[in-house]
C-alpha cells in the first residue's frame, strides 16, 4: 500500500490510567509504523461507543478508517457493529475482551478480524498469590471488583479464587474501573455499622485506581488510631502502569500491583502486517502479566 493507513482506536474512558496508557502506547506504535490514528473515548457507555463507531462505519467511504481497534465498554463486544465494519471493508480488532462471534465473522471476512487480550485469569491468579503472601491465615480481604457484567471481572475473580488461601475470606464491593467509583462504594460501605467490626487484613482491587480510591475513602471516613490501623494495611491493585501503579508501589501508597502490558501495540502491529500482506492474523493473541514486585520480593518484605 502506497498511502498511509488510517486507524480508529476506541477506548472505554479517559478517566482511567490504564486506558490512557492504552492510548499512549497505541499512538506511539502507530507513529513508529507510519499509521494515522484517531483515539475516541466512550465515557463508559456502550451505547455511546456503538454510536461513535457506527457513525464512522456508515460515513463516506473516503473518510472511513482502514481498521478499528476497540476495547468494549460492555461484555457483548458489539457483534452487529463488527459485522457492519467488516461489510464496509474495515479491519476489526477487539481489545481486552472475549468475542465469541469472531470465528463466524472470520469465515467470510475479506479484512483482518481478530482479538488481542490480556490473560485475565492469570492476572487474577497473580493477585491471589499476592493475597496469599500478604494475608494472615483466616484473614478478611476487602475485594473491589469492576463492573459485574464484564467478563474480565469474572475471569480475574476466578483466577484469584484459584490461588488465594482457602481460609482467606472476601468482602466484595463493585466499582466502575475509576478512582471515584471505588471511593464512593467504599465510603458507602464504611457507613454501615457492620463494616468497622469486619477484621479487614488487606484491601485488594481489580485495578490500581480503584485501590487508590479505596485508600482515599478510608483516609476521609475514619479518624484517629483506627484510621492509622487501616492505612497500615496492604493495598494491592492491577494494571501496573509505570507512571501510576508502579509509582504508587514505590511511594508506599500501594503494596503491590499486577503489571498488565497495554495490548494496543500488539493489535496495531498485527493489523498493519495483515493489511500489508493481505493475510488473516491468528484469531487471538495475548500479552503476559507479571507481579510487581515479584512474589518472592513481597514475601521477603513481609519477613523483613
Amino acid at each position: 500500500m502506497n498511502r498511509r493507513l488510517r486507524f480508529l482506536l476506541s477506548l472505554i474512558t479517559a478517566d482511567n490510567d490504564y486506558q490512557l496508557e492504552q492510548a499512549a502506547a497505541g499512538q506511539e506504535t502507530a507513529r513508529q509504523l507510519g499509521v494515522d490514528m484517531e483515539v475516541v473515548y466512550a465515557d463508559s457507555d456502550s451505547v455511546t461507543q456503538s454510536q461513535q463507531l457506527l457513525k464512522v462505519i456508515q460515513g463516506p467511504p473516503e473518510a472511513r478508517p482502514d481498521a478499528i481497534l476497540f476495547e468494549p465498554v460492555g461484555h457483548t463486544a458489539l457483534p452487529q457493529v463488527a459485522t457492519a465494519a467488516v461489510a464496509a471493508g474495515i479491519g476489526w480488532c477487539v481489545l481486552n475482551r472475549d468475542a465469541t462471534y469472531l470465528s463466524d465473522l472470520r469465515r467470510t471476512a475479506k479484512v483482518p478480524v481478530f482479538s488481542v487480550g490480556s490473560d485475565h485469569v492469570e492476572i487474577g491468579r497473580i493477585e491471589g498469590r499476592q493475597i496469599a503472601a500478604l494475608s494472615p491465615p483466616g484473614g478478611m480481604v476487602l475485594y473491589i471488583q469492576g463492573p459485574s457484567q464484564d467478563t474480565c471481572v469474572q475471569q480475574r475473580t476466578t483466577g484469584m479464587q484459584e490461588t488465594k488461601p482457602a481460609s482467606v475470606q472476601l468482602t466484595l464491593l463493585h466499582g466502575q474501573w475509576t478512582e471515584g467509583s471505588a471511593y464512593r462504594t467504599v465510603c458507602s460501605w464504611l457507613r454501615l455499622t457492620t463494616s468497622r467490626r469486619t477484621p479487614i487484613a488487606l484491601v485488594a482491587a481489580q485495578n490500581d485506581v480503584m485501590a487508590l480510591g479505596a485508600r482515599k475513602a478510608i483516609e476521609e471516613q475514619i479518624a484517629g488510631a483506627e484510621r492509622e490501623r487501616w492505612l497500615r494495611l496492604p493495598f494491592i491493585g492491577i494494571d501496573g502502569v509505570p507512571k501510576t501503579g508502579q509509582s504508587w508501589v514505590r511511594s508506599g501508597l500501594l503494596t503491590a500491583t499486577v503489571v498488565v502490558p497495554p495490548n494496543t501495540p500488539l493489535g496495531i502491529e498485527a493489523m498493519v502486517q495483515a493489511l500489508q500482506k493481505g493475510l488473516q492474523p491468528p484469531e487471538q493473541k495475548y500479552t503476559t502479566p507479571r507481579s510487581f514486585p515479584a512474589i518472592e520480593e513481597i514475601k521477603r518484605g513481609i519477613r523483613d
